[in-house]
């Protein structure tokens, strides 16, 4: 005959299930709730897996290190200044294709490329298109200001932020781990391209997949 457990051992294994029953349920709940979050954000998207896979042959050449996400990914409402010292935000560019670059004066690679997206800006102006050269130079705009003067630069309006914040949140999500930084940005604010470091972004590559991932109207 099997003794029964007495009260005192009884007890510990009492709560123990009790904590598992309830982590198990919150994690349900948590699990349950942000996987309708984010099926919801994700259907915001203008793109589509299909659509971003039909992407995927045009990354060559210039832009070889260009990746394509699986599916589109909702960013956050990425928060800057423009050359006035106004702000800006990323939703004030809903409804057209953007080129999210994060740069620096001191960053040389950052330098030059940037004619290459000054020429882009200028030859798709006619598009649904903006190329968002955010500098996150500290101290105010006065130094990006003086260098974009330097070489010339007669389309791309200048952006700051002097305090790196959009740095910070792209860097939280496991983006701008380094200068300079691109993201493609479909119309409805979701992120379907990634490209760590610098590119020809003025190339028939870079035109020609940009195109393909414009609005369509």
């Amino acid at each position: 005959m099997t003794e029964p457990t007495p009260k005192s051992s009884r007890r510990p294994m009492l709560l123990a299930a009790t904590a598992g029953l309830v982590a198990g349920t919150a994690l349900a709940v948590f699990y349950g709730i942000s996987g309708v979050a984010g099926n919801k954000d994700t259907a915001a998207c203008t793109a589509s897996r299909e659509s971003l896979a039909k992407l995927q042959p045009l990354v060559k050449g210039e832009i070889a290190a260009l990746v394509i996400s699986d599916e589109p990914r909702p960013l956050p409402d990425l928060a800057f200044l423009d050359g006035e010292g106004q702000p800006k935000k990323l939703s004030d560019f809903r409804g057209r294709m953007v080129a999210l670059n994060l740069w620096a004066t001191w960053c040389a690679p950052c330098r030059e490329e940037m004619p290459a997206f000054d020429k882009l800006q200028g030859e798709m102006q006619d598009r649904p298109f903006d190329v968002v050269a955010v500098s996150i130079d500290s101290g105010g705009p006065e130094k990006p200001m003086a260098f974009l003067k330097e070489i010339g630069v007669t389309h791309l309006p200048l952006y700051t932020d002097a305090k790196s914040e959009v740095f910070r949140s792209l860097k939280s999500i496991g983006r701008a781990m380094g200068l300079p930084t691109t993201l493609l940005i479909d119309e409805a604010g979701c992120e379907i391209g990634y490209l760590p470091g610098p590119a020809d972004w003025a190339s028939d590559d870079a035109k020609g997949l940009i195109e393909a991932a414009l609005p369509k109207s």
